[in-house]
C-alpha cells in the first residue's frame, strides 16, 4: 500500500534537506552535539507534518457522514409524522415524494448559493492565504449543522434546512472547500507524483467517509431511548467541524511549491561551471537552440486549449452520471424491495466508501505502467458497469456486487484534476480548480433535481431507470477523454498512448 496519509509532504522536505548540506553553519555549528542535530531534524519533521491538509479532510468527512446520516433520517421522521392519518397503503409512496421534493430543494440551494462567493474566496486564496478557502467553509458547515440541532432539540420545521444549505453555501461550501484542498494537495507535490497525491487525500477522505458511515446508524438508534434521535449524531458533527476550523486557523501551513525544476537547473549550472572555457560557447549554443523546444513542453500554457476543454467536459458529464445516481441511490434503499434500516443504511453507505480504497490502489498500481487518461477511462468504465447491475438489484447481496463492480469508480475526478494542474500555472490552482468544481456542482444541482423527478415518475413501474441513464450518460463521458488520448497521440506516439 501507499506510503502513509500525508508522509509525501515530509518526505519531500527530508530529501531535499538531504540533498543539501546538512543545515547552514548559521543554524547549525560544526561542532554541535548530536542532541542539537536531533531536535534541528525534529523541528522539520514538526513542520512539514503542519502541511498535512488530511486532519482536516478526515476530519470534516467523518462530520459529513455523521450529518448526512442523521438529515435524511430526520427528514423522513418528519414526514412520517406529517403523514401518520394517511392509509398504510399510501404512506410509503407519500413519503417518498415528500422526502425527494424536500432533497430537490436542499440540493438546489445548497448547490447554487456558492455561485455567488465560491470563486471570489478561491481568488482571495490565490492572492491573499492559502487557507481562507479551507477556514471560511468550515465555519459555514459548523453553522448550517448547528441549525439542524436546534431544528431537533426545538421542534422547528424541516424548512429551516433550507436556510441552513444556504448559510452553508454563501460560505463556500464543499465547492470552495474541496478546491482549497486540491490546490494545497498539487502545490506541495511534484508532476510525477502529483496523481498519487491527490489520490491519497481521496483516500482520506473515503477511509474517514467509511467510519463516519459505520458508526452513524448506530450512533442515531442507540441513543434513541435516551436522548431525541439525531441528536448526538449531530452533535458528533458539529464537535469535529469544530476541530477542522481550529486545526485549520492554529495549525495547519501551506506548503512550499515543489519545485524539480530550479534543482535540475542548479546541477546544470554546476556542471557547466566546470566546463573548460572552449566548450561553454558550445553548450550554450546548444541550451539556446533546445530552449524553445523545452519550454514548450515543460511550460503549463503551452499545450492544447482542446485538452483543456475536453478534460473539463469528461469531468463534467462523468459527475453528472455520478451525481444522479447518488442522489436517488438513498430513496431506492428505503423502498421495496429492499427496504432498509438506519443500521442497514450505514452499512450501505460504507460499503459506497470502500472504493475510496480500492480507487487508491488502483491509482498506486496503475499509475507505474499506464498513463493518466488510461487510468480515467479504466475508472469511467467500472462506474458504468456497477450501476448498470445496481439497475436491476432486488436483493441486498446483489447491491455488493454492484458496489464490489464500481472499485475504481473514484479513479477518473482525481486524475483529471491532476492532469489539469499539469497544464496551468500553480498560482492559477485555486481558481481553476474552483471553476471545475463550480462546474460540477453546477451540473449536480440540475442533475439532482431531474433525477429526482425522474425517479418520482418511474419509481412505480421500474424503480431502477435512473441508473441506466447513469449508465449511459458515464459511457457517453469516454467520447471526450478519447479526443484527449489522441491529442495526446500526435506527440507521445501511438505506442505510448496508454502506457509510460
Amino acid at each position: 500500500m501507499q506510503q502513509q496519509m500525508g508522509a509525501d509532504p515530509l518526505q519531500a522536505c527530508l530529501q531535499s534537506r538531504a540533498s543539501e548540506e546538512p543545515f547552514p553553519p548559521a543554524h547549525l555549528p560544526e561542532n554541535s552535539s548530536p542532541q542539537e542535530e536531533a531536535a534541528a531534524g525534529s523541528m522539520v519533521g514538526v513542520t512539514a507534518m503542519r502541511t498535512w491538509i488530511e486532519p482536516v479532510v478526515a476530519g470534516s468527512q467523518v462530520a459529513s457522514a455523521f450529518y448526512d446520516t442523521a438529515l435524511l433520517l430526520v427528514v423522513k421522521n418528519y414526514y412520517n409524522q406529517t403523514n401518520a392519518t394517511a392509509p398504510s397503503h399510501a404512506l410509503e409512496d407519500a413519503q417518498q415524494k415528500a422526502v425527494s421534493n424536500f432533497y430537490i430543494i436542499y440540493n438546489l440551494v445548497l448547490g447554487l448559493s456558492p455561485l455567488v462567493s465560491a470563486y471570489g474566496l478561491s481568488k482571495l486564496g490565490d492572492r491573499m492565504h492559502r487557507k481562507i478557502p479551507i477556514c471560511f467553509p468550515l465555519l459555514g458547515y459548523l453553522g448550517s449543522k448547528t441549525l439542524l440541532l436546534l431544528l431537533i432539540l426545538l421542534g422547528w420545521p424541516i424548512e429551516v434546512m433550507y436556510g441552513a444549505a444556504a448559510f452553508n453555501g454563501l460560505t463556500g461550501g464543499f465547492t470552495t472547500l474541496w478546491a482549497g484542498v486540491m490546490a494545497l494537495g498539487s502545490l506541495g507535490s511534484s508532476e510525477s507524483r502529483r496523481s498519487l497525491r491527490l489520490i491519497i487525500i481521496e483516500l482520506v477522505y473515503g477511509l474517514a467517509g467509511f467510519l463516519g458511515s459505520m458508526a452513524s446508524g448506530y450512533l442515531f438508534v442507540g441513543f434513541s431511548d435516551r436522548y431525541q434521535e439525531g441528536t448526538v449524531l449531530v452533535g458528533c458533527s458539529i464537535a469535529c467541524y469544530a476541530f477542522c476550523l481550529l486545526y485549520s486557523i492554529f495549525v495547519l501551513t501551506v506548503p512550499k511549491p515543489a519545485a524539480s525544476s530550479p534543482a535540475k537547473a542548479k546541477s546544470a549550472e554546476e556542471v557547466g561551471s566546470q566546463l573548460p572555457a572552449h566548450k561553454e560557447a558550445a553548450a550554450a549554443a546548444a541550451a539556446e537552440s533546445s530552449q524553445p523546444s523545452a519550454s514548450s513542453s515543460s511550460t503549463p500554457g503551452s499545450p492544447s486549449k482542446l485538452i483543456i476543454i475536453m478534460l473539463f467536459v469528461a469531468a463534467i458529464l462523468y459527475d453528472l452520471a455520478v451525481v444522479g445516481a447518488m442522489n436517488v441511490l438513498p430513496l431506492f434503499l428505503l423502498r421495496e424491495p429492499l427496504r432498509w434500516n438506519a443500521v442497514q443504511i450505514g452499512h450501505g453507505n460504507a460499503a459506497g466508501y470502500v472504493i475510496f480504497i480500492t480507487s487508491f490502489l488502483g491509482v498506486f498500481v496503475f499509475s507505474k505502467y499506464l498513463r493518466d487518461i488510461t487510468m480515467v477511462m479504466i475508472g469511467v468504465a467500472s462506474f458504468s458497469a456497477g450501476i448498470l447491475i445496481m439497475a436491476f438489484v432486488r436483493w441486498t447481496f446483489l447491491f455488493y456486487i454492484a458496489r464490489a463492480v464500481m472499485l475504481f469508480a473514484l479513479i477518473p475526478l482525481p486524475t483529471i484534476r491532476s492532469m489539469l494542474s499539469k497544464h496551468i500555472e500553480g498560482s492559477s490552482y485555486g481558481k481553476v480548480f474552483v471553476l471545475l468544481q463550480l462546474s460540477l456542482v453546477t451540473t449536480g444541482v440540475v442533475t439532482s433535481t431531474v433525477y429526482n423527478k425522474i425517479y418520482q415518475n418511474t419509481m412505480n413501474w421500474y424503480s431502477g431507470f435512473c441508473f441506466i441513464l447513469s449508465f449511459l450518460v458515464g459511457c457517453l463521458s469516454l467520447l471526450p477523454l478519447s479526443i484527449v488520448a489522441i491529442k495526446q497521440r500526435s506527440t507521445t506516439g501511438s505506442l505510448q498512448i496508454l502506457t509510460k
